[in-house]
């Protein structure tokens, strides 16, 4: 059918004059040939004429008018009445089709530029680790202890307590039975080793921030100094964020021994070991907390003169002690390890290892040297990890001893143990935790 056929059949039930009111509709809709809204509103040719009324539906700015235009809106009232020339001035047609509330170009496009501005910001920003840029250098144990060795620690030697106090029965039996007493030349070494016990962390020495450092970097493999308090120190096993409230019992010398444990190359490889048990899923345990046992364990067997027999063989106390140190640990970690312990039996293993080292000292210490050289003679690079995949050499226990005792001669004397567990230049690099 045409479109003048369209018009014919409109105009036919059309009531004159040219104005259209809507059913029950209170819209005024006048007609115009080309529209409404300049829009073209002609019919198609595949509209049909249903019971004498053209099923044509007019088209205003792209939304079809319906006949029957008693419909809400959403279920909201009805219109109201507006002309058509008024909605097209006031632009509400317009902002409907646009999405209302949309922002316009120009506003979309300012806050693009803002996004991308504070995102490049973001992308320039540095972390910032300490207060210096620069890390300190590592320290070795042997640079720490020289700095005890010349430092004032008179009011610390006045409250040290280096031996068991017996009276009585128990003081004669200890005389005729028990292990000998430790060598005259010897009691400054083990009294500075008890001084160091008392001392705390001292944030204004260097020092003592350098031995923090050290020990931190080496256990997690870091290059960078970390924050003096945070809770990165619970990473390596301290209880809280600030390292110096678990040295209670054990002063500075639980860091001393950390230190040499993760300094010396030889046994570098155990601490890392040790540290990686730490952080199993189900067997972990607070590396630096138990480290700080070890070493209260070791200032106890010295205390009761357990390793009196071996400080005067060697001639040192500090080297023995440190070997001691390490000996309880790995004690500590072979139990702990096949014997699938959890933190929940951290109790009852650290009393059976602390009774074993004090009825077994020289078998400890025996135990040590056995592990060391069962690594060399795996033959594994330096500065692996002592696991069967990977281990690394070193020259046995009695060795190093034997070459401590020698290099010491009447120069030892003089500096009293300046000499002891040096490590050599070409040894203290850094290795790290994979």
């Amino acid at each position: 059918m045409t479109s003048e056929a369209c018009r014919v059949q409109d105009q036919e039930h059309m009531p004159q004059p040219t104005h259209m009111y809507a059913m029950e509709e209170d819209i005024d809709v006048t007609s115009h040939p080309e529209g409404l809204n300049g829009l073209s509103s002609e019919c198609k040719p595949s509209e049909e004429i249903t019971n004498g009324h053209s099923n044509h539906k007019p088209v205003m700015n792209g939304i079809i008018i319906g006949h029957n235009v008693k419909d809400h809106t959403n279920g909201s009232a009805p219109l109201t009445s507006l002309p058509i020339s008024a909605l097209k001035q006031n632009g509400l047609l317009q902002t409907l089709t646009a999405g209302g509330d949309q922002p316009k170009p120009s506003e979309e496009n300012v806050e693009l530029e803002k996004a991308r501005q504070e995102w490049e910001a973001l992308e320039n920003v540095q972390p910032a680790f300490t207060e210096d840029s620069s890390p300190s250098p590592l320290i070795s144990f042997n640079e720490a202890l020289q700095y005890f060795q010349t430092t004032d620690l008179g009011d610390l030697l006045k409250n040290i307590q280096p031996t068991i106090r017996r009276t009585g029965l128990a003081a004669i039996a200890h005389f005729l039975f028990g292990p000998p007493r430790l060598h005259r030349e010897l009691l400054e070494e083990r009294d500075l080793v008890f001084a160091i016990a008392q001392c705390p962390v001292d944030n204004s020495q260097t020092v003592h921030m350098r031995v923090l450092q050290t020990i931190y970097k080496k256990l997690v493999g870091s290059r960078l100094d970390c924050p003096r308090y945070g809770v990165h120190w619970e990473n390596i096993g301290f209880q809280g964020t600030d390292p110096a409230t678990d040295l209670r019992g054990t002063g500075f010398l639980g860091l001393m021994h950390t230190l040499y444990f993760v300094m010396d190359p030889e046994t570098l490889p155990l601490a890392r070991d040790i540290y990686k048990l730490s952080q199993h899923p189900t067997q972990n345990f607070p590396f630096s907390v138990m480290s700080i046992n070890m070493t209260r364990i070791a200032l106890q067997v010295l205390r009761e003169e357990a390793l009196s027999k071996e400080c005067n063989r060697r001639q040192q106390v500090v080297g023995v002690l440190n070997e001691f140190y390490v000996a309880t640990y790995l004690h500590l970690y072979q139990l702990w390890k096949t014997q699938h312990k959890t933190i929940a039996d951290s109790g009852f293993v650290l009393k059976e290892v602390e009774l074993f080292a004090k009825k077994n000292p020289k078998q400890m210490l025996r135990r040590l040297e056995v592990f060391l050289k069962e690594r060399q003679a795996v033959g594994i690079p330096c500065g692996t990890s002592s696991d069967p995949q990977a281990q690394q050499p070193s020259p046995g226990l009695g060795e190093r001893a034997a070459r401590a005792v020698v290099g010491q001669g009447s120069k030892g004397k003089e500096m009293h143990f300046t000499g002891v567990c040096d490590l050599p230049p070409d040894m203290e690099g850094e290795a790290r935790l994979i």
